[in-house]
């Protein structure tokens, strides 16, 4: 891959592992310094050690996104140091419980709707002036067909995902004749834990692995692309 990201800013939520990790992996090695979010200490560690030996650098930012003073102080210390930000990857999210939309418990909808939502929300919030100081600021959240499909006992994480989709095209046509692109990503069925939980009877070795989706993640996130309000299905 070419460093066709040198010298650009980018922040990755979900960073420690999964489809997070593949991209974050990719942004570095095309040349951005990233910013990587996630709960786990040791797998942005890991991440980080990954970054550096392809001459990557990074960033680590141990935190749970369900904090949102931890997210308005994330856009204050990115002001600080770099003064802007170039690309943002929303891409944390949780599954929550497969059941009954009348069993669910009620901590388990609050949580999905946090991460998955509200912790978007605030992130854009808070990345959102930064972005427009960018040249060229690239948004890209990740979507699942669950938003549309409304199958039944995925209800929250289909909620979740039907609210998430609103709110960034909804963003999208905010920043219309700016600078700032915003749009979605559909991975399909992917090689991920949250997919391991969701269909336990699934051989994964029938499943493209996050690497292979990394390369779109980094196109949609260059300053070349520009498209906006788009939702992107990597797998057709």
């Amino acid at each position: 891959m070419t460093r066709t990201l040198e010298g650009r800013i980018a922040l990755v939520t979900g960073a420690s592992r999964g489809i997070g990790r593949a991209a974050a992996f990719a942004l570095a090695k095309a040349g951005a310094h990233v910013i990587l979010v996630a709960r786990t200490v040791g797998g942005l560690e890991e991440a980080d050690d990954e970054i550096q030996k392809v001459g990557g650098t990074a960033t680590l930012v141990p935190m749970n996104l369900r904090d949102g003073d931890a997210i308005d102080r994330l856009g204050a210390s990115i002001f600080e140091r770099w003064g802007r930000l170039d690309a943002f990857f929303g891409n944390a999210g949780v599954l929550g419980q497969l059941t009954p939309l009348a069993h669910l418990e009620p901590k388990v909808f609050q949580e999905v709707m946090e991460v998955n939502v509200s912790a978007n929300w605030r992130l854009i919030r808070s990345l959102d002036p930064l972005l427009r100081l960018s040249d060229a600021g690239r948004a890209l959240f990740v979507t699942s067909g669950a938003a549309r499909k409304h199958t039944a006992y995925w209800g929250a994480y289909s909620i979740s995902k039907a609210a998430l989709e609103s709110m960034a095209l909804t963003y999208a046509q905010e920043c219309e004749g700016t600078k700032v692109k915003v749009n979605l990503i559909n991975p399909g069925p992917m090689r991920t834990a949250m997919r391991r939980k969701a269909m336990p009877g699934e051989d994964p070795a029938t499943l493209p692995v996050p690497e292979d989706m990394a390369p779109k993640i980094v196109e949609m996130l260059s300053p070349d692309f520009d498209g906006n309000g788009t939702s992107v299905n990597f797998q057709k």
